[in-house]
């Protein structure tokens, strides 16, 4: 009998790429999805089938981390090995617009998946992945960071990512429960949220390139970030619960790239110079902003045998490579019309 697992978020980045991976592994992979009036799921519509032909193995439930026992009764229905609580308000600077939306999504629907898989722990074993976020670290006191860095939140998506967090530790140790917290760093993919900078930036070069655009409005482009390839993050988080104990790891590259870098990958792959179209708005800067972040994976590499496969100029190309396939189809359609 396959596996079971149950990942909050399913419709994101994260999640899509990582019902590819457990599926591939043969579990039986449960997702929730947030009622709305139109479909979220194109991230994975090519994984989903009809859940009453033979053979399928995702399904979809409707659900909302800010809904307590609709949760609980969907994870005692279910009754997963494993849950992936991938779900959250995760930008940034939304974040400080939209605080205490932020915090009852992100911090404390981290809580009820937890109490929910505290209640089905009891008689069916359950181990949690929570995504736990770099940017905790926030106004870092050293680099690179490591599990050990004291935590300087600076937005509201941080200071509940560090709530979720000590949430995750503290049912670990007052419940036993096998609850791991992930510290990523950022990845990024094709399938990364368009208002995310680096997706932002590779769809804009590709419609520049076409002539469907003509300028990219940034903020600081002077931020430096560690970024990795999401598809190689998912994999640490499978095996973060394959892990013999529950444990808190960081995953990341260990390299860090500014955003004029990253600019430099996604322009130059193009032919372009950045320099020529971007410009800088002061409505995207932060009220708080977080410099430099740079993760140090040691301990994953040591204790899960996991490493990072794709560098970020590679990731880049990866990214313009696939948007520019986007802009060329919306050219096409701008010719028909």
């Amino acid at each position: 009998m396959s596996r079971k697992a149950l990942i909050t978020g399913i419709t994101g980045q994260d999640g899509s790429y990582l019902a590819e991976l457990l599926l591939d592994k043969g579990y039986e992979v449960h997702g929730i999805v947030r009622r709305s009036s139109s479909f979220n799921t194109g991230r994975i519509d090519h994984i989903y089938s009809d859940p009453h032909q033979e053979g399928t193995k995702l399904f979809l439930h409707y659900g909302d981390l800010t809904d307590a026992q609709n949760l609980t009764n969907l994870v005692l229905d279910v009754q997963p090995e494993e849950i992936y609580n991938l779900g959250a308000q995760s930008h940034v600077r939304v974040s400080f617009d939209a605080p205490a939306y932020t915090f009852q999504v992100t911090g404390a629907g981290a809580l009820n998946v937890l109490d929910a898989a505290r209640q089905l722990n009891k008689h069916h074993p359950v181990r949690v992945y929570q995504a736990s976020s770099s940017e905790m670290f926030g106004d870092v006191v050293e680099t690179p960071q490591t599990e050990a860095t004291p935590f300087r939140p600076q937005s509201p998506y941080a200071c509940a990512k560090v709530y979720a967090f000590h949430q995750t530790v503290n049912y670990r140790q007052a419940y036993d429960l096998f609850a791991t917290n992930g510290i990523l760093f950022n990845h990024e993919s094709p399938r990364r949220g368009e208002t995310f900078v680096t997706r932002k930036i590779t769809r804009a070069a590709t419609r520049i390139k076409l002539g469907l655009q003509d300028k990219l409005y940034l903020g600081n482009i002077d931020a430096k970030r560690d970024w990795g390839f999401a598809g190689d993050y998912v994999e640490a988080m499978w095996l973060m619960l394959q892990h013999d104990e529950p444990d808190d790891f960081v995953v990341a590259t260990g390299k860090t790239q500014s955003i004029r870098e990253f600019l430099d990958y996604s322009f130059g792959h193009l032919d372009l110079n950045w320099q020529d179209f971007v410009e800088i708005d002061p409505r995207y800067f932060r009220p708080t902003e977080v410099d430099l972040l740079l993760g140090d994976p040691s301990k994953a590499k040591e204790k899960l045998g996991w490493e990072p496969n794709v560098d970020c100029q590679e990731l880049a190309r990866l990214m313009v490579d696939a948007d520019l396939k986007l802009a060329q189809r919306e050219l096409k359609l701008a010719e028909v019309s």
